[in-house]
């Protein structure tokens, strides 16, 4: 796909189920999901997030894939901050609870 274009993640026209939301500010609370994977989208800003081991600087039109099972949370975020997070699959009430597990800071 041409970068002039856009981009895309994951199949295109499927019936896979997503939740979408967004966030002003990053918050510093590591966790991990079971089953769902989180992509961010970076639309203004930038913050600074520990995923595994790495800690990774995320600007405005950047993209991050965290998959089940990989430690997250956001060490700090811009004052101009803005994200767009996708979960997949969807989970609901008990079902999304229950994918959180939270860790230890690494």
């Amino acid at each position: 796909m041409s970068a002039a274009k856009g981009w895309y993640i994951g199949p295109w026209n499927s019936d896979l189920e997503v939740s979408v939301g967004f966030a002003t500010r990053g918050i510093d609370d590591p966790h991990l999901h079971r089953l769902m994977n989180e992509v961010y989208l970076v639309a203004r800003g930038a913050a600074h997030v520990r995923v595994g081991g790495e800690t990774l600087v995320l600007a405005s039109g950047d993209i991050l894939v965290v998959e089940p099972g990989e430690p997250h949370t956001f060490l700090d975020s811009s004052a101009d901050y803005f994200h767009f997070v996708l979960h997949t699959p969807a989970l609901l009430g008990a079902a999304a609870a229950a994918d959180r597990v939270p860790v230890t800071a690494d």
